[in-house]
């Protein structure tokens, strides 16, 4: 594996993460939005990551010289339509139904937390990774000297 290939993988993945925290960010702001644009309220957000793909001649060379891996990238932002949405009774709130109760949105700022630290330390780990690949790199260059 080439220095460079090791830099792409990390960038690949920094910028995953970037996403990654931008989607937990959005879903944290939105934790008390009752309506959006259509008149619903906010779902949370998931980003889903995938390996990036190679040509089948990029696959059968990475194979052949013993590399794995291109890096990940983002397939979809997904909404979460799996877990309820909190029901508040709170009949004075102009979005509350016939019965009283306001439908808030389905984001849990507990996990949501836990999300932005476990996307922060990745990133970290990514940059981490990605400065040791440019410090080989340099110092393969003062072989030379």
């Amino acid at each position: 594996m080439s220095v460079m290939n090791g830099m792409n993988i990390s960038a690949s993945g920094m910028t995953a993460q970037r996403l990654r925290m931008d989607i937990i960010s959005q879903n944290i702001a939105n934790v008390n939005t009752t309506r959006d644009e259509n008149g619903n309220p906010y779902k949370k957000k998931n980003v889903v990551f995938a390996e990036k793909n190679n040509t089948p001649f990029g696959n059968i060379l990475m194979k052949a010289s013993g590399t794995t891996g291109n890096g990940v990238k983002v397939v979809k932002i997904t909404e979460d339509d799996k877990t309820p949405m909190k029901m508040v009774y709170d009949p004075s709130h102009p979005d509350a139904n016939n019965d009283g109760y306001v439908s808030y949105p389905n984001v849990n700022t507990v996990q949501e937390m836990t999300d932005l630290i476990s996307a922060t330390r990745s990133y970290e780990a990514n940059v981490t990774a990605f400065n040791a690949s440019k410090s080989m790199a340099l110092k393969g260059l003062e072989v030379g000297k």
